[in-house]
């Protein structure tokens, strides 16, 4: 795997930093003069061109026009922003509630043919039952201190959840089988979740692989969840942020790190073997 999921972001911030720093050296300016022109400080300068600070809709336009070519702001503008989305925090996602966020992702689900998920944590939101949703919502929105619309959040991930059942669509989906046993919610919630998961299994559009505790060899230690949506984005989760990943060369090793994990997986009557027993687990 790639030393930090945030890798193709700071790349594309780089490649933008550099852009407008041969724009400011192309119109014969240097730093300072650049500065002061702006009306801002030289260590914003600074930052901007080394790639450390996120540059706004107005600091590239000034920038362009100070430079002489503000025919080019428009498109650089659209660069930014492409920039600012691919590394979004949680924090700014959910400032609203939660609900938008669940439904903000429908249409990319609708127009993903393949699917290929991987979980290290919790159920993937896919084969969620509402109650454990619920659940699951809750606590998010309590640790990360946003608006509590876990309800209208749950009915938004569930009408997502429709493509399982509609169009051309095809879900690859592993999972830890720790995620099996961790608690979300009290004992029926998750007996009605993993009595959930053994329905969505039997659908023809569905394969789902269970990672063992127990392997003889691992050629992947258990990573952070991520989702590939066909071959050409994945989605990066972390505690702070969701990632979203283009880069044909991170890309490769997401998909790569899928075929490996599922390599150790267990499919069909074994995977149901392993959902039962983790049903009949001890408290």
């Amino acid at each position: 795997m790639t030393d930090s999921p945030s890798s193709s972001v700071r790349r594309a911030r780089k490649e933008l930093a550099t852009r407008l720093r041969e724009l400011r050296k192309d119109a014969e300016l240097t730093a300072r003069a650049l500065s002061v022109a702006a009306g801002w400080h030289e260590s914003k300068t600074s930052r901007i061109e080394s790639g450390e600070r996120l540059v706004s809709d107005t600091d590239v336009r000034i920038w362009c026009r100070i430079c002489g070519v503000s025919e080019l702001a428009d498109d650089l503008v659209a660069v930014s922003r492409d920039v600012d989305a691919m590394y979004v925090e949680w924090q700014r996602q959910h400032h609203g509630g939660l609900r938008r966020a669940q439904a903000a992702r429908a249409p990319l689900y609708e127009r993903t043919r393949h699917m290929r998920v991987y979980s290290s944590t919790v159920m993937p939101g896919l084969f969620q039952t509402p109650a454990y949703a619920g659940s699951l919502l809750s606590a998010i929105a309590s640790f990360r201190r946003v608006p509590n619309d876990v309800e209208a959040a749950v009915e938004a991930r569930t009408a997502r959840n429709r493509v399982l059942h509609e169009g051309d669509h095809r879900f690859c989906v592993l999972m830890e089988e720790s995620v099996l046993r961790y608690r979300i919610g009290d004992r029926e919630t998750m007996r009605g979740q993993l009595e959930h998961l053994l329905g969505v299994m039997s659908l023809p559009s569905v394969a789902v692989g269970v990672v063992p505790f127990v392997t003889e060899e691992r050629p992947v230690w258990p990573v952070e969840t991520f989702t590939l949506f066909d071959t050409d984005r994945a989605h990066v989760e972390t505690l702070s942020a969701q990632i979203t990943v283009t880069a044909p060369g991170e890309l490769g090793l997401y998909a790569r790190a899928f075929e490996e994990l599922a390599g150790i997986s267990v499919f069909g009557a074994r995977a149901r073997a392993t959902i039962v027993s983790a049903m009949g687990a001890p408290e």
